[in-house]
C-alpha cells in the first residue's frame, strides 16, 4: 500500500530547506515553500504545490497560504534564529501537530526543545560526528546520532564474522547491540530483523542501533 500523500510547510529555502521541499515533492506529497528571497521561489516553484515570497514569521500570512493546513511544517530560516523562534510561534498557534527545525548552534536546539518542537535537526554537528566516527572506525560506512550517547550506524563485516550465523557470534550478548537490518551490497537486498541462524557475507553491510560506546568496542573487530 502506498503512503498516504501529505501536506507540508517549508519555512527558508537554503540549501537544506530546498533539498527537503525538493525531495518531499518527488515523495508524492504537496509542499508549501515561504521565502523572502523571491530567487530561490523562482526555483522551487515549478517543483512543487505553492511557494510565495512572504514573511513566515506572520501569523496571517501563514494562514493565508494554507499552512493551517498541513501535516508538518518543516523551519529552515538559516542564521536568523529570532525568525525561526517567530515561525514556530505562529506554527503553534496554527495547530500544526509536528514541526521540525534546522539548528545553527547548541543554544538555538536548547531554545526549540523548550518551544517543545518536534524535533530539531543540526546539520553541520551530525556531519561532523558522522566523519569523526567513519574516520575513528574503519568499518563504519555511515553513522546517525539520534539522541545523547545513542547511535545507529552502518558497518561492514569484520573479516573473523564472514560465514558465522548471527546466533554464533552472539553479537547481541556480547557487545550489546541490536541488528536492524543487513544489506546485501551485492544484490542490493534488504533483510529486516534477520534471525539468529543467518550466516554473514562478505557483500553484506549490518544497520546496527546501540549505545556510542559499544558502537566503538564493535567497530575496532577486524
Amino acid at each position: 500500500m502506498a503512503d498516504k500523500k501529505k501536506r507540508f510547510l517549508v519555512v527558508g529555502l537554503g540549501n537544506f530547506g530546498f533539498a527537503v521541499a525538493e525531495k518531499l515533492s518527488q515523495l508524492g506529497h504537496e509542499v508549501i515553500a515561504v521565502d523572502l528571497d523571491a530567487d530561490a521561489i523562482d526555483r522551487i516553484g515549478p517543483i512543487i504545490t505553492r511557494a510565495a515570497v512572504a514573511d513566515a514569521t506572520s501569523l496571517e500570512t501563514l494562514r493565508m497560504i494554507g499552512g493551517d493546513n498541513v501535516d508538518a511544517a518543516i523551519v529552515s530560516t538559516g542564521d536568523d534564529i529570532t525568525a525561526s523562534i517567530l515561525a514556530v510561534l505562529a506554527m503553534q498557534d496554527l495547530k500544526i501537530r509536528e514541526v521540525f527545525v534546522k539548528v545553527i548552534s547548541n543554544d538555538h536546539r536548547r531554545v526549540m526543545e523548550k518551544l517543545g518542537v518536534t524535533e530539531t535537526v543540526f546539520p553541520e554537528r551530525d556531519s561532523a560526528l558522522g566523519l569523526a566516527a567513519k574516520i575513528c572506525g574503519k568499518s563504519l560506512l555511515k553513522y546517525l546520532p539520534l539522541g545523547t550517547n545513542f547511535s545507529i550506524q552502518e558497518m561492514g563485516i569484520p573479516n573473523i564474522w564472514v560465514s558465522k550465523s548471527i546466533g554464533e557470534l552472539e553479537i547481541r550478548q556480547k557487545f550489546d547491540i541490536t541488528i536492524l537490518a543487513i544489506h546485501d551490497i551485492l544484490t542490493d537486498t534488504f533483510h529486516a530483523t534477520p534471525g539468529p541462524d543467518y550466516r554473514l557475507k562478505e557483500s553484506d553491510t549490518l544497520f546496527v542501533a546501540g549505545s556510542d560506546d559499544s558502537l566503538k568496542k564493535i567497530a575496532r573487530i577486524d
